[in-house]
């Protein structure tokens, strides 16, 4: 006995420290309510006996989980022994009271992976005894230490009951009345021994939803949680269109890049007139502002072949190209904005028509939009170039199937909008 009490102390101490640090989300305190037999092993007198098992054994606990695996148990009981027709009379009492450490082993084997309703508790400890024979006058009462282990099998009945079976081993030190209360010996040693058998609820206090002899977690499902999370992080502070502003606060995930935005991801736009500050300052600094062509007269570009360039135009060398699912022209682009903007400074009495496309990812009529809004957005920036709107129209041709779909270098160049000069 005292190497099984030994053996469970070991394994408390285990399953102390090697609790995971959970978050306790569950009730820890309950009470255990049983009842049922019990068979004396010894001592007993010469001649003294009992039905096997018989009759009355109760015990009340009060437990108290310290986590999902390890708490504490105080536990009081009561042993009636009687004699039965063949035996020599006797009633004796037995009053006892536990301090006990549990185990949950059921969590510790992984019981709950065979059923999420069926427990295994694990329980051991000391404390003290007292019988009173049958005849205390003549053997008064004994005081002993017990030592009790017990295995305890579950079963849940609902989140705040649950019902178990226990067999529990009590061992004495210092018994020195039998415990049919008829005889008062001289031991000393570990020698008393009785068994309980008992059935009953364990009741189970506090306001979570399950009691910690219930709860589980796994381990596996825990790191897969924080692989999820790693790799949502790892998409929320991705930078697609590389603005220095994380995708899980960009507003406008497609900014071109070396345009400045605000905090939130959105091009710079003080004038609001739908060009990013930056686009228009390159077109400004670059090419042609509206300040210049106000003061520019026809014939001064340096071109000495305007048909040679309308050529260009209308066979499709001037191209603006757009970056994927984007609205705004790519910088480099905007050469061909100036070739456009220079020809039409030149020839006053030209018009112009600008045709958008988009590559063929995505669905027929979201691409029709987009490239409807590719040329409104060339139109624009020709307009705040100093372009009269009245000599532009734009469209959207839609999808341009005319390259390999499955190459993203092929789709590129067909993400553009084109011109056409009268």
């Amino acid at each position: 006995m005292i190497t099984l009490s030994f053996a469970l102390c070991g394994l408390i101490g285990f399953a102390q420290t090697d609790t995971e640090e959970v978050k306790s989300d569950y009730n820890k305190w309950s009470i255990d309510v049983g009842a049922g037999v019990t068979k004396p092993v010894r001592p007993v007198s010469s001649g003294a006996f009992t039905n096997t098992p018989s009759l009355f054994q109760a015990d009340l606990g009060v437990r108290y989980m310290v986590n999902d695996k390890f708490g504490f148990n105080a536990d009081f009981g009561y042993n009636n022994f009687s004699s039965d027709e063949n035996s020599r009379d006797f009633d004796s009492r037995y009053y006892r009271v536990t301090l006990e450490g549990v185990v949950n082993a059921g969590h510790i084997v992984g019981l709950h992976k065979l059923h999420d309703r069926l427990g295994l508790l694990l329980h051991g400890g000391m404390g003290v005894s007292n019988l009173k024979g049958t005849d205390p006058v003549e053997t008064g009462d004994d005081w002993m230490l017990n030592f009790q282990a017990g295995i305890t099998p579950q079963i849940r009945l609902s989140n705040s009951v649950a019902l178990f079976g226990d067999l529990s081993v009590l061992g004495h030190v210092r018994q020195d009345i039998t415990f049919d209360g008829l005889s008062r010996g001289t031991t000393r040693g570990f020698d008393g021994m009785l068994v309980n058998a008992s059935v009953g609820l364990n009741i189970y206090l506090g306001n979570g939803d399950v009691h910690s002899d219930w709860y589980t977690y796994d381990v596996q499902e825990k790191i897969d949680n924080l692989t999820a999370d790693v790799e949502k992080m790892a998409t929320d502070y991705a930078d697609d269109d590389k603005d220095g502003v994380p995708n899980y606060i960009d507003r406008d995930n497609t900014t071109e890049s070396g345009v400045r935005v605000d905090n939130k991801g959105r091009a710079i736009d003080l004038n609001n007139n739908s060009i990013p500050d930056d686009m228009e300052s390159a077109l400004d600094g670059r090419y042609a502002s509206k300040a210049d062509l106000a003061n520019m007269k026809p014939g001064t570009s340096g071109m000495s072949d305007k048909g040679i360039i309308k050529k260009l135009i209308n066979e499709g060398y001037v191209n603006v190209y757009f970056q994927f699912n984007s609205t705004k022209p790519a910088l480099y682009s905007l050469s061909a904005i100036n070739t456009l903007v220079t020809y039409m400074k030149d020839n006053p009495s030209a018009t112009a028509t600008l045709t958008g496309y988009a590559d063929e990812l995505g669905s027929p009529a979201y691409n029709k939009n987009l490239s409807e809004r590719r040329a409104k957005m060339v139109h624009d920036v020709l307009v705040a170039s100093g372009i009269d709107a009245s000599r532009l129209s734009h469209n959207g041709n839609g999808e341009d199937a005319s390259v390999d779909k499955n190459s993203s270098e092929a789709r590129q160049l067909v993400r553009r909008v084109t011109f056409r000069v009268n």
